[in-house]
């Protein structure tokens, strides 16, 4: 397939996947409804074909189904292996979660100063080959009866270790294609990026639906038989997803440009005088800087406050996972019951794939942002209502906090989608992955403190607190998103586009003004 860069526009000789919509501007994420925006007379249209996004959405899928099969799969395995204890579980979840905060800038600095498919090759390969590592001592510890106890915190600590690993991967892949690729695959064609957003979270959100449920139920058979299959899905998909990522990266030429990276002034310092000690010390001042310069750069950027509001929805308990399904199952819930609220809370979820494209295609992404945010949280508070409410009857309190939260999934994964869009119109090429790793940290650091919320408030009764804070954060990202746009835009709603029939009533209310104004001067004459 020949391809062409006209004008920032991809234009291919295969029949079109993503067509552009009209009324839709790339205005760094203030894109408005038909006749705000500026015509743009076709300027910006941009094409992405069927084979390059066919082949994009085939790494994604192998990429996201192996990471949340293993993810959920781990859990099983460690409850199995380790029974009646949360202590092992936890080290684990734990230092993935510090892993990724401490390391996620490194992250983001290798994908900034590397080519495109040598980051996202090095993200498929360390992925697959930590997890095939880490299942095959899930089976010694699985198929082996007598150990001791030096050799399992050992093979615990080693375990955790490959964690680190496969999540900083995850990061790698995530920010890489999410944050760049589908950016510059979609040009300056703001239609084709919402496209490309909207299936690459549908493939998210399916994997989350199916993946846990896939594991779980081998699980149920056998855990051996789960731990084998995932071995050998991660070792027979890493081919597939490794050479399809490869023929996106060949069949379009603007990847294949080097990114515009800034001078480091500091790169050719002469060091032969200097002795081994002092010029380590003078890699870890320089690191140092740079950890601080990196985010000084996230926190002053005009992208920081949609970013951080994402983030901060991390903070949370009420999405169904292992804290959720716990207390749900001590309130009366059965498994079956909580497998159901799970399945409903994931196809409202993948409805916003549908839903925030077509909303932010009618008002733009900023304005389509604020009422997505205001929507999970009033959910969230009329379900927090409820659980306080009925506080003395626990199946009632608990059920309240189950629909909010299922409601919600629409507000929170519309939300998410707009956020990505603004972060990926406003970010800089330069400084796309560092801008996004440092995201991916605070999300990380708000997720650990989810966790410690339960490690506090450990008893089922004691839930009520976890739970209020969770909604308190998403109340705070609301507030958050709200001073964006109140700075972006310089106010939070069009009064000019309130609904008609307060219009209509306006206007009469004006003819009778005027008609009493005439009324009035010809009784003066």
């Amino acid at each position: 397939m020949s391809t062409r860069r006209d004008s920032g526009s991809l234009v291919d000789e295969e029949a079109p996947l993503l067509p552009s919509a009209p009324g839709i501007t790339n205005t760094y994420g203030g894109a408005e409804s038909p006749g705000e925006g500026e015509d743009n007379n076709g300027e910006n249209e941009n094409l992405v074909s069927t084979s390059v996004a066919r082949r994009l959405y085939i790494s994604h899928f192998l990429s996201t189904w192996n990471s949340r099969v293993f993810e959920f799969g781990a859990v099983l395995y460690l409850a199995d292996i380790y029974p009646n204890t949360l202590l092992p579980m936890s080290v684990y979840a734990f230092t993935r979660g510090l892993a990724a905060i401490l390391f996620a800038p490194l992250v983001g600095w290798y994908i900034d100063n590397n080519d495109r498919l040598k980051v996202v090759r090095l993200s498929i390969v360390s992925q697959r080959l930590v997890v095939a590592a880490s299942c095959g001592i899930f089976y010694y510890l699985m198929v082996v009866p007598y150990y001791s106890s030096d050799l399992s915190k050992s093979l615990l600590a080693v375990l955790a270790f490959l964690a680190c690993i496969e999540k900083l991967g995850s990061i790698m892949n995530l920010v890489s294609v999410e944050k760049d690729w589908i950016v510059v695959i979609a040009g300056r064609d703001q239609a084709s990026l919402n496209v490309l957003n909207a299936q690459m979270r549908r493939i998210d959100l399916i994997c989350k639906l199916v993946g846990p449920l896939f594991i779980a139920l081998l699980a149920g058979v056998s855990t051996e038989i789960a731990i084998l299959t995932n071995l050998t899905m991660n070792i027979v998909s890493v081919a597939v997803e490794y050479f399809a990522i490869a023929r996106v990266y060949h069949d379009d030429e603007a990847l294949q440009q080097p990114k515009a990276l800034p001078r480091d002034p500091n790169r050719q310092r002469p060091i032969g005088l200097k002795n081994k000690f002092v010029h380590n010390w003078e890699h870890v001042k320089s690191g140092s800087k740079k950890f601080n310069k990196d985010f000084g750069m996230y926190f002053r950027h005009r992208a920081f406050l949609p970013s951080f509001a994402g983030a901060l929805l991390y903070l949370t308990v009420l999405s169904f996972a292992g804290q959720m399904v716990t207390y749900l199952l001590a309130a009366g819930y059965s498994s079956t019951q909580v497998g159901i609220t799970r399945t409903f809370s994931v196809i409202f979820e993948i409805l916003a794939t549908w839903f925030a494209p077509w909303l932010m295609g009618l008002i733009g992404p900023i304005r389509a942002g604020i009422w997505l945010a205001s929507w999970q949280a009033t959910s969230l508070v009329a379900g927090l209502f409820l659980f306080w409410r009925f506080a003395d009857r626990p199946f009632v309190s608990a059920s309240g906090l189950v629909g909010g939260t299922i409601f919600s999934r629409v507000g929170l994964r519309g939300f998410d989608l707009c956020t990505q869009v603004i972060v990926q119109e406003d970010v800089e090429p330069e400084v796309r992955g560092t801008f996004s790793s440092i995201e991916a940290a605070w999300q990380n650091a708000f997720e650990i403190m989810s966790y410690l919320s339960t490690i506090i408030f450990f008893r089922p009764e004691q839930f009520r607190w976890p739970a209020s804070l969770s909604v308190g954060a998403v109340v705070s990202a609301s507030i958050l998103y709200a001073s964006f746009v109140y700075i972006r835009r310089g106010h939070l709603l069009h009064l000019e586009k309130l609904p008609l029939v307060f219009k209509s009533r306006r206007r009469q209310e004006i003819s009778q003004e005027q008609g009493i104004e005439r009324l009035l001067a010809s009784n003066d004459v």
